[in-house]
């Protein structure tokens, strides 16, 4: 398959250019480290296509051709290198949640710490119970590289957008990439925050998404 036969108004270099960026930036952000961590989009306009990161390969050394098309069975369509190992769990999602169009996983460390502890990260911050849609809750730890994984994992998170795997790491989801990434940084931050408070007090004030009645991000 070849970029041309795509839909016509869909800059697939540009979408590459994006999920590149969006990669490092998870760097600079403090989210990701090494090879770990994957970002992938739905191909607008065009059934059962999904641009991803390739696996093992370090993000600063990464170029937007480097970015692979798959289908939904997690099969290669165009790209030199091999998909991200955990595209099977990025299939997962889109199949069970049409509205999400864009997934961010990162290794982030204070969420991972809850992830440890086995806690939900609670809305200590509003801009994440906005974005995540209420309280993050932790996957029990599986080996992530699997289908089955990827099925749990959607059943650990729901309607949410976002999901811890215990001893591993956070899962973003979004309706384009940067609410996705945007997302990733909210559930870091109030991870962060709520350790912080925990130090002071058992019974932290969190907000809760249902009674917020906000209809819109910030």
């Amino acid at each position: 398959m070849t970029e041309t036969t795509l839909q016509v108004d869909f800059d697939i270099a540009a979408a590459k250019r994006e999920i590149l960026d969006y990669c490092l930036r998870s760097m600079e952000y403090g989210l990701n480290f090494n090879t770990q961590g994957n970002i992938s989009i739905r191909v607008p306009g065009v059934e059962d296509r999904f641009l991803i990161t390739p696996t093992d390969l370090e993000y600063d050394k990464m170029t937007p051709e480097d970015i692979v098309l798959v289908n939904g069975d997690s099969e290669l369509i165009e790209g030199r290198l091999g998909p991200s190992s955990e595209v099977t769990v990025h299939m997962a999602v889109y199949k069970r949640r049409p509205d999400v169009n864009a997934i961010v996983h990162s290794e982030p460390i204070y969420s991972n710490v809850w992830g440890v502890v086995g806690s939900p990260i609670l809305g200590t911050l509003v801009n994440m119970v906005i974005y995540t849609k209420g309280d993050v809750p932790i996957m029990p730890f599986e080996l992530s590289n699997n289908t089955e994984f990827g099925e749990h994992m959607c059943d650990a998170m729901g309607d949410l957008n976002a999901v811890v795997w215990a001893n591993h790491g956070l899962l973003t989801v979004g309706p384009n990439l940067r609410d996705a990434f945007k997302t990733s940084v909210a559930v870091e931050s109030a991870a962060k925050v709520q350790a912080y408070a925990r130090a002071l007090t058992d019974t932290p004030i969190v907000l809760d998404y249902d009674t917020l009645g906000i209809t819109e991000s910030l």
